[in-house]
């Protein structure tokens, strides 16, 4: 399949049914690890609902703030970040002003990087104003007003570290990695030594392969299914094609819906579930403006066509 088009595309693998139908490299080889940037979240949502289901975190309505032992906002106190629970950070709908989006938002992430203390940066932060343009959660779908937030989920993160009481690199290797036959996988760290878990996560294609094939067969008996069950289903809406579940974004592409992962440059887990088709689609198109929209286009007028009947 010829993809020059669609810029630096380095892997495509297309799964249907559990069978393995194409594999093609354009960068590397099936022993190369992708940097798989934002699609790490929606693994660590995995690793919560494992976390979950072995009494090490109570459920998704924990207050996130006792699980970091009741680390405390330095800068703009106030009451209502005690209340913001796991679920709010997986859904991308806390109360913290956080937006990855904006430019201007005081929670932007790349206003995170420049400090030590990331999980620090995401406390202090104000809460969020809705202007008269801005769905507020109460008139939202979902009840939810959805914010792109890495910090949040890399407070997430830290928390469920916390919880396991383990480093979560080796909490994944033992309950998720290895069960699926995974051997390699690098996790970056924050500046304070805490694994970062919002993004930068390194596998190989045929790794990220495997996780959407658990997905597909409803967590396989790794993920608990009431978990998978939960996490692909619409708990936030994004825009009018787009909604989002427990770190897992939902919508269909030429007709067929799809639970997919995803992260900068337009690397890509889709998973759809009516077909039993999953495809690994991974890039460098860094630092290009139209790169989501250049997977989609691949997506939809070369693998669907192709792989979809």
């Amino acid at each position: 399949m010829r993809l020059e088009e669609f810029g630096k595309i380095t892997s495509l693998l297309v799964s249907c049914r559990g069978e393995l139908v194409h594999e093609q490299y354009l960068g590397g080889d099936e022993d190369t690890l992708r940097n798989t940037r934002s699609c790490t979240k929606t693994v660590v949502g995995m690793l919560l609902g494992i976390a979950i289901e072995r009494g090490l975190v109570a459920d998704v309505s924990t207050p996130v703030h006792e699980l970091l032992g009741g680390a405390q906002a330095v800068l703009h106190a106030d009451p209502r970040k005690h209340a913001i629970t796991l679920e709010d950070l997986l859904t991308m709908s806390s109360c913290l002003e956080c937006d990855d989006w904006n430019s201007f938002s005081a929670g932007n992430e790349e206003r995170m990087y420049l400090v030590e203390d990331w999980v620090q940066f995401a406390l202090d932060l104000p809460v969020r104003g809705f202007p008269s343009w801005a769905d507020r959660p109460e008139d939202s779908p979902y009840g939810r007003a959805f914010s792109y937030c890495t910090a949040g989920v890399v407070t997430l993160g830290a928390a469920l570290e916390r919880a396991i009481g383990e480093p979560l690199p080796d909490f994944a290797r033992r309950t998720l990695f290895e069960p699926l036959g995974i051997d390699r996988a690098e996790w970056p760290a924050t500046p304070l030594g805490q694994t970062s878990s919002a993004g930068g996560l390194l596998l190989t294609s045929r790794s990220l392969l495997e996780l959407g094939r658990l997905s597909a067969r409803g967590g396989a008996g790794i993920v608990p299914s009431e978990w998978m069950a939960a996490s692909t289903r619409p708990h936030a809406r994004i825009d009018d094609e787009t909604e989002y579940g427990y770190l897992w974004w939902l919508r269909s592409f030429a007709g067929h819906r799809s639970n997919y992962m995803t992260g900068t440059g337009g690397n890509r887990v889709h998973v759809f579930p009516e077909g039993e088709l999953v495809v690994v689609i991974t890039t460098t198109n860094f630092r290009v403006p139209d790169a989501h929209a250049l997977s989609d286009r691949l997506l939809v007028e070369r693998v669907l066509p192709a792989f979809s009947g």
